[in-house]
């Protein structure tokens, strides 16, 4: 397989590979399930009818729509689709005006007025106001961590008239247009405002949006499928389409997304034509997907994913940064992304930053910890220090999720050979994604650890990178809290000159690794597999749907 090029904003780098064999962990499976023949049976789905109809297997169950108190990869994607944003982040994270028509800045910088473009409106058929926007905008700072930083500066956010509202910073803030486009979640997307005023820390229950496609609540089974279909009164800009830039235009009518966890039947539903894309097929089917005639498979996005292993600040024995460190030294990485992704050491490295290998503020600075020799009798020493006592070490792990499934079971051995006692809890990545937000003890209905992926297109810089951020209560799951961490960051947004802002990165990735904010698991490629009658399908950070076509 080719080695992906990797094109961020200018830049041009190749991720390295590397590590050293050893014998593959084998969490899949699958080999069994098709047969030793390799033959492909059919699975019992009805085929979906007509070319304007796609059916799509995303990478897991859709919990909810709400884009904004979560931060769950699959809910962010649907609801780039569902929803739309006053700017969107182009392949070049640039950000255009999308639902703004532009925006006016005062000299000092201090003063951003936008308008809105005519003729937007609602699923519900409502038109989209100043109004909106300004609560939905509220309501995402309050969760993601670029946002809050606009929070702590603004001095006023005023509606104007129906079309026109300005926001008044007490400081300049270079990145507004960025967070206002940007395509990691928390995504700052556009709801009605008595939906906007809704708690930012619980998942809203209506999904009104003003993108390309609506959500069809009567058609929505959980477990099993969620069903969106073009919105006739979207306005699509007259600019191409580039990511979340440009004119979004529809040439699907209906699109279904269908669960299925069971990678063998994915393959086959794939394989027989009852499916039409899988956004991520487990790289162990990858050969046998590229073998059939009828199906195209690629690279889903150049800039990879960041394995990660979240831990709980908040409880012994991870609020004790000596069981932090203890765990970050037991861990190898290529154990990991060999579990994750397999063999082929062309879709993953081992990396000793919090940024994406490749990219332009990709440092290695104080990432000696993550490399040479796994140190596990030093672990236990650590952990014995630290005051681990035999308690059990609660592991939320969507096994329903191939990726997830495998950082669970290497973190499970990992921390038996350490001496530590585990309660492996097998849940669905729904289930995960709420108990995560619990912040009680691990034995009355909490956690100590969970497992994730960051898509790479979220860990380029410091601007809306909600894992990097370590300021307690308003932190990621996990909350972390460290004033250090904080005040480089600070730095970033604040540096005069691209040395300083150098300086802020290795700093960042130096105090991050040091207080052991959470632990990558390594950088990982993935596949996305298509049936060859569809056609305009793109590499990049989530599943694209305008432009797309069946023929």
């Amino acid at each position: 397989m080719r080695r992906p090029t990797v094109i961020v904003a200018g830049w041009r780098a190749v991720p390295e590979t590397g590590g050293h064999l050893i014998k593959r962990r084998n969490f899949l499976r699958t080999s069994a399930a098709l047969g030793a023949a390799g033959a492909l049976s059919a699975p019992n789905l009805a085929v979906a009818q007509g070319s304007r109809t796609l059916r799509f297997v995303p990478q897991a169950d859709l919990p909810n729509l709400d884009p904004v108190s979560g931060t769950q990869i699959v809910v962010s994607n649907a609801s780039k689709i569902v929803y739309d944003t006053l700017y969107g982040i182009d392949s070049k994270f640039r950000p255009q005006p999308q639902m703004c028509e532009g925006h006016e800045l005062t000299d000092d910088g201090k003063t951003y007025t936008f308008k809105l473009r005519s003729g937007l409106r609602f699923h519900d058929g409502e038109p989209v106001l100043a109004k909106d926007a300004v609560a939905s905008i509220r309501r995402w700072m309050q969760r993601d961590s670029i946002g809050q930083v606009i929070a702590s500066r603004l001095d006023a956010a005023e509606v104007i008239d129906d079309r026109t509202f300005r926001f008044r910073l007490k400081r300049p803030f270079a990145q507004m247009l960025y967070a206002l486009g940007k395509a990691n979640s928390p995504l700052p997307v556009i709801m009605p405002e008595r939906i906007a005023k809704l708690d930012a820390f619980r998942p809203v229950a209506e999904y009104i949006g003003s993108g390309p496609l609506m959500f069809k609540r009567d058609e929505w089974m959980a477990g099993a499928r969620a069903v969106f279909t073009r919105f006739a009164q979207y306005q699509p800009r007259e600019e191409k389409s580039d990511w979340l830039a440009g004119g979004k235009r529809m040439l699907l009518d209906r699109v279904e997304w269908v669960t299925m966890p069971d990678t063998a039947t994915a393959a086959n539903a794939l394989s027989n034509g009852e499916v039409d894309w899988w956004e991520n097929p487990v790289q162990d089917l990858v050969p046998l997907l590229k073998r059939d005639p009828n199906l195209h498979v690629d690279i889903s996005d150049p800039l990879g994913n960041l394995g990660t292993l979240r831990m709980n600040h908040l409880h012994p024995p991870f609020n004790d940064i000596r069981a932090r460190r203890a765990l970050q030294m037991a861990v190898s990485q290529e154990d990991y992304m060999r579990a994750v992704v397999g063999d082929d050491t062309s879709m993953w490295k081992t990396t000793a930053s919090v940024f994406v290998p490749g990219t332009p503020y990709y440092t290695e600075v104080g990432g000696d910890a993550l490399k040479g020799p796994r140190r596990y009798d030093e672990a236990k020493r650590l952990l014995a220090e630290a005051g681990y006592n035999g308690e059990k070490i609660v592991l939320l792990v969507a096994t329903d999720v191939p990726t997830t499934k495998a950082e669970g079971e290497v973190t499970a051995d990992l921390l038996g050979r350490l001496g530590m006692q585990v309660d492996l809890q097998a849940l669905d990545w729904g289930t995960v994604g709420s108990r995560r937000a619990s912040k009680a003890p691990p034995d009355k209905g909490g956690w100590h650890i969970f497992f994730t992926w960051s898509a790479g297109a979220g860990c380029l810089i410091p601007a809306g990178y909600n894992a990097l951020n370590a300021n307690g209560d308003k932190a990621w799951f996990g909350w972390p809290n460290s004033p250090e961490i904080q005040q480089h960051i600070s730095e970033w947004y604040d540096a005069p000159n691209e040395a300083a802002a150098m300086q802020a990165i290795q700093d960042i990735n130096r105090s991050s690794l040091e207080y052991v904010t959470w632990i990558i698991t390594g950088f990982f490629l993935t596949n996305t597999a298509w049936r060859k009658n569809v056609q305009g399908i793109q590499q990049g950070p989530f599943p694209n749907f305008w432009g797309v076509q069946k023929t």
